[in-house]
């Protein structure tokens, strides 16, 4: 079996924990860009160990840093409360049960400044590795590793041939592609990884297309 030395010793990162800092850190990271756009309040859902250890782990201060930007390893993490207060950002934590999620899963909740939410849930699955589980409610799975395209559209007949044509007319390879739906006909979510970072013109060419609802690129 084939090990890397990250995989053994962890990351690079403001402690005391992988799974509980590290983690937690890039899970609002990553949350702040899915959710695209300004945000003025965060409500943090805390769910199994991420709510017994979050004060003592610094879960808590991990993901304030995490939805303001900054990664795993930034010294400011330590400051996050700060930060957040200077910069007009409010937040809250409290606990929650969600079924069949991970120990270490978090349900976060943005107050948009357009007055709207967004809601995040991820896990930090360990050694500062992270899955996001569901978008505004739509279920999915990713973990953020590699460039990333997060396509919803209508469940109809040829928008995949039509995607993976735009892509391959691009010379983009597919790593992985997992596939959703709430019901046929319905809402879908099409999750692609690539080998490669996307151009913003290969973007705006896939909303283009005709069932194509949003897209949304993580480099």
């Amino acid at each position: 079996m084939e090990i890397s030395i990250f995989e053994a010793v962890g990351p690079i990162m403001v402690g005391p924990s992988s799974s509980h800092t590290a983690g937690a850190a890039r899970l609002g990271r990553m949350a702040a860009k899915l959710v695209e756009g300004p945000f003025t309040h965060v409500d943090f859902g805390l769910h199994g160990s991420f709510a017994k250890t979050y004060q003592g782990h610094g879960t808590d201060l991990a993901l304030v840093a995490g939805v303001l930007g900054f990664r795993q390893d930034d010294e400011r993490l330590r400051d996050a409360f700060s930060l957040a207060k200077e910069r007009g950002i409010t937040y809250t934590f409290y606990e929650t049960e969600i079924g069949g999620a991970h120990e270490n899963t978090v349900c976060m909740s943005f107050s948009m400044t357009d007055g709207s939410t967004r809601e995040i849930i991820g896990s930090s699955i360990g050694g500062g590795q992270i899955k996001i589980c569901s978008i505004d409610g739509f279920p999915l799975e990713m973990s953020l590793n590699m460039t990333t395209l997060i396509i919803m559209h209508k469940d109809a007949k040829g928008v995949i041939y039509q995607i993976t044509r735009a892509l391959a007319a691009n010379d983009i390879n597919i790593a992985t592609m997992k596939l959703n739906r709430q019901e046929k006909g319905a809402l879908a979510c099409c999750v692609i990884e690539t080998d490669s970072d996307i151009p913003d013109a290969v973007v705006e060419e896939l909303k283009m297309i005709e069932a194509v609802y949003s897209v949304k690129e993580i480099n």
